[in-house]
């Protein structure tokens, strides 16, 4: 005991001659990721070229089609609005950008700090890493660059389309091209790194209510949201579309254009540096003015940057042990209503199998970071859907009732997508998480098919009360016809369906095991394949019913309709409709479903 007490002094005095130098040391860190890096390109040009080629091909073709649609978008404004420099136009695309940044700016936040969380702290890597003579502030960077990436290519995947479209559109000097990497990068940081700081206090300050202050987080901003969007829907004396809805919308959305928001900082510098300079002015300098904002992103970038490494040597160590040196709660034996109500939805199937749907209901109950994402999506969805009939604007006429049919679909689309999220984010990498709890699988009386089939019925009945609810809610308040409700219905059930098998069947075909952390799992190859596979199959089922519905409404606004759209006719096409996405999900179903079972059954862990 007195070495020990002797010998802590020495190791405080002398701790920065035994570390390698802050240069030395990320150099380290650098290489090791660089190795890792090559090594799983390596791998993947090896054995897995074709699912490569397929993930980038189809990422190609998505980014191309986004900006396709933005081209179309910025023509419309500039047809309509004017050009830059016009009265109106820096105020269109202003409010355009801004509720777009902003609104991912949000979603930064709370993704990297969710990332982050699972890389730090629930890890062995970290337990391993603090092991080693490492600053304490160098693991945390290192954790931070992983959130960072994976928490920002989608917003690079979003954005970079728009960004580059509207320059095109507006003639674009070559300096705004120059600035727009170094923006998108330094604004991307800046929320990435207002997270991470996040987590690293709230887990320092309350390791024990952690999961209560999240879920306390995510109501406030379902709230808020809730909030916002009804103010926005719920105007008087106004036309929903109209030039009043739009003016008064534009100021209700003014606290998107704040000065101190990072989001206003990228629009104004992406407005001043794609504009051209007057030639009747020799004082103005777009680019200078565009270079003022690039500056105040970049600096504020590497501000938040010195302050994640200074919280991070600061609180990591002991909210790391905090953490994970709590005293666990005891369990109580007594099945929850929900569970209990789940164990009697499934009552046709097994036990087994009922215990094992049971037991991920639980799991997502458990995890605030699932159900709270849930609650915002749908939540929104659910507002939106409520107050959607204003745009009937009480007519009947043939024009309203096919523009109606357009949106019931488009809901139905938006709904499926927001699914698709949801399956590749928290369905597809349960096989991969349960690979670290197979070994008490494998001792129990189940076949292995049973556990894959358990995360399928989990997956699929549990999207289709709310997925089918919010598709009801949006039908009946769009008024629309008693056939085109039970498509909706009938669809519905396919997008369950075809997306819980996609996920379930690619999770067990491609699993993780070396990987704790669910986002960094979806956020890999197989789960952006899952993603790109979800996005066409959802398009696909939606387009081969929404033609026939659209056509036969049409039929009704001519006398005599042509020969292809006769009733008789329009029946046939949407029995051919409905026949193709049944063909359809039961492809996209059974093939990866096969395909996963077979995989699963030969699995070793």
């Amino acid at each position: 005991m007195s070495e020990l007490t002797v010998s802590a002094p020495v190791y405080q005095t002398h701790e920065s001659e035994r570390l390698p130098s802050q240069e030395r040391e990320g150099q380290i860190f650098w290489k090791l990721r660089w190795q890792v890096g090559r090594t799983q390109l390596k791998y993947l040009l090896r054995h897995a070229r074709l699912r490569t080629a397929l993930v980038l091909g189809l990422s190609l073709v998505f980014w191309l089609g986004l900006f396709a649609l933005f081209y179309s978008g910025f023509e419309f404004v500039v047809d309509n609005v004017g050009a830059p420099g016009a009265q109106y136009h820096a105020q269109t695309v202003q409010f355009v950008f801004t509720l777009f940044f902003v609104s991912l700016q949000v979603m930064l936040i709370f993704s990297a700090g969710i990332i982050l969380y699972g890389g730090l702290y629930a890890t062995r890597e970290t337990a391993f890493l603090m092991t080693l003579p490492v600053r304490d502030s160098r693991l945390v960077f290192f954790r931070f660059q992983e959130a960072l990436l994976f928490s920002s290519w989608g917003f690079f995947l979003l954005a970079s389309p728009m960004m580059v479209a509207y320059g095109l559109v507006v003639s674009a000097p070559w300096y705004y091209y120059a600035y727009l990497p170094v923006m998108v990068v330094s604004f991307a940081y800046i929320p990435c790194a207002i997270g991470a700081i996040a987590c690293l206090l709230l887990i320092s300050r309350l390791p024990h209510l952690r999961r209560i202050v999240v879920g306390l987080l995510a109501v406030v901003v379902i709230g808020a949201a809730y909030f916002s969007i009804w103010r926005t829907l719920n105007i008087s004396n106004a036309d929903l579309l109209g030039a009043a809805w739009f003016k008064e919308t534009f100021h209700r959305f003014e606290f998107t254009r704040g000065e101190w928001l990072p989001s206003t900082w990228l629009s104004n510098g992406l407005l001043d540096a794609a504009r051209r300079p007057l030639s009747t002015d020799p004082d103005d300098l777009p680019w200078l003015d565009g270079g003022k904002y690039l500056i105040v992103l970049v600096s504020n970038a590497l501000f938040l940057h010195v302050m994640v490494t200074w919280v991070g040597r600061r609180v990591f160590r002991k909210s790391y042990h905090g953490l994970n040196t709590r005293q666990a709660r005891e369990s109580k034996p007594v099945m929850a209503w929900v569970d209990r109500i789940a164990y009697w939805a499934f009552s046709p199937f097994s036990v087994p199998m009922r215990l094992l749907i049971t037991k991920d209901l639980r799991m997502f109950r458990r995890d605030p970071v699932q159900w709270s994402q849930f609650l915002i999506f749908f939540g929104l969805l659910l507002l939106y859907f409520a107050n959607i009939d204003r745009f009937r604007q009480h007519r009947a006429d043939v024009s309203v009732l096919t523009w109606v049919n357009v949106v019931s679909f488009l809901n139905l689309a938006v709904v499926g997508l927001i699914l698709s999220t949801f399956t590749t984010r928290f369905i597809y990498p349960l096989i991969s998480l349960e690979g670290r709890r197979f070994w008490i699988l494998g001792r129990l009386p189940v076949n292995r098919d049973t556990i894959l089939w358990g995360k399928f019925l989990f997956a699929a009945g549990g999207s289709l009360l709310p997925c089918s609810g919010l598709v009801l809610v949006s039908d009946l308040m769009l008024d629309v016809q008693p056939m085109v409700v039970m498509v909706h219905q009938l669809i519905c059930l396919l997008l369950c369906i075809g997306l819980a098998g996609m996920a379930v069947g690619l999770g067990a075909m491609m699993p993780n095991f070396r990987e704790q952390s669910p986002s960094k799992i979806a956020a890999g190859f197989g789960g952006t394949l899952n993603l790109v596979l979800s996005a066409i199959y959802i398009l696909a089922v939606v387009l081969l019913t929404a033609l026939p519905c659209h056509f036969y409404l049409l039929a009704y606004s001519t006398e005599i309709p042509p020969k292809m759209l006769q009733p008789g006719f329009l029946k046939l096409w949407l029995s051919l409709g409905i026949g193709g996405a049944l063909i359809l999900a039961a492809i996209v179903t059974v093939i990866p479903m096969h395909s996963g079972l077979k995989a699963f059954r030969e699995l070793e862990v």
